[in-house]
């Protein structure tokens, strides 16, 4: 076991990064109720049926979105990674004497 102590500030990096799960919740809502109402704008074939149609364009609907969400996420991201914030960390002893 080590008894060297460790120094008792250290530099640090801060950022804020966005999360990606609610980009790809959102992105996938915008997609799934955008598809509905376009599919719903236009008569749906009756051999078919609107679920049939409205499932089909669903997967280039939420697909799309969902990869847009993506990319706005990694745009926010890398420009969260420009704004780092540097500081000094101090480091306290917590034991119980």
């Amino acid at each position: 076991m080590s008894t060297e102590k460790p120094a008792p500030h250290q530099r640090v990096a801060i950022r804020r990064s966005p999360r990606l799960a609610p980009f790809v919740v959102v992105f996938g809502a915008l997609g799934f109720f955008g598809t509905l109402i376009v599919t719903g704008l236009f008569e749906a074939d009756p051999s078919l049926g609107f679920g049939t149609v409205f499932a089909y364009f669903s997967l280039y609907g939420i697909t799309g979105s969902i990869a847009l969400g993506i990319v706005v996420w990694l745009l926010l991201d890398v420009r969260s990674k420009r704004r780092v914030t540097e500081t000094t960390m101090a480091r306290e002893d917590a034991s119980d004497d």
